[in-house]
């Protein structure tokens, strides 16, 4: 016997439109529920940060003190001492006479201050002098002493050295020369001929300081050249 269904309880039939039902509906509640998260999304702000205020660190000035300085010492004092003399004791008491009493008068005598000038000592060496010292016949007359007197080291010439030495001396007070000196040197054996030739100079004329005779330093180029 074979078995008759309804067509009402045919489910078959309306099986595709349920489907699409569902998923219609299952759409509808996803939509719902993202629009429901969106919407009534509460932000708390509570916890945000908030903008960092630096305090400014107030430094107080300080001022320094001026402590006044510490009084001086005080200096002891001395106990001044009296001496009493005794009522019985013989006292001499002395009379001031004035010119009223004596009756002659006061002369009263000006004397010039003479002021005496420090004549310079015979030791000290002048470098100017009001008249500097001089060789006899002038400064021609000493140039030829040199060139005629000087005699050319045989080793300077042979290595060819050639130069002007100076010499420093001192003319005494009766014009003699003493105390040479190179303060410029060439060479060696060169110097020792300038010297050499200063010392056998004759006697100058002194300088003078104030009309009188004094010691004076005086210079004077030795001149060595080639031929």
């Amino acid at each position: 016997m074979e078995v008759k269904k309804s067509p009402k309880a045919d489910l078959e039939g309306k099986k595709s439109t349920w489907m699409l039902i569902g998923y219609v509906i299952v759409l509808a509640f996803m939509f719902v529920a993202f629009e429901w998260t969106e919407r009534d999304k509460v932000i708390d702000t509570s916890q945000a940060l908030v903008d960092v205020v630096f305090e400014e660190e107030i430094i107080p000035i300080t001022q320094q003190e001026n402590t006044p300085p510490p009084p001086p010492p005080e200096v002891p004092s001395v106990a001044e001492v009296l001496e009493i003399v005794d009522d019985k004791a013989d006292v001499q008491e002395t009379a001031i006479a004035s010119t009223e009493d004596v009756g002659e008068k006061v002369e009263v005598k000006y004397v010039p201050v003479v002021v005496e000038e420090e004549e310079p000592e015979e030791q000290t060496i002048f470098e100017v002098v009001e008249n500097m010292p001089e060789f006899p016949g002038g400064n021609a007359a000493l140039m030829q002493f040199l060139s005629k007197n000087i005699k050319y080291p045989t080793i300077a010439q042979e290595n060819g050295t050639q130069g002007r030495v100076i010499v420093q001396f001192v003319v005494n007070r009766d014009g003699s020369v003493v105390d040479p000196v190179v303060v410029r040197s060439v060479d060696p054996y060169l110097d020792k001929e300038a010297l050499r030739v200063i010392g056998q100079m004759p006697k100058w004329k002194p300088g003078m300081q104030r009309g009188k005779a004094v010691r004076v330093k005086y210079t004077v180029p030795v001149m060595f050249r080639l031929q």
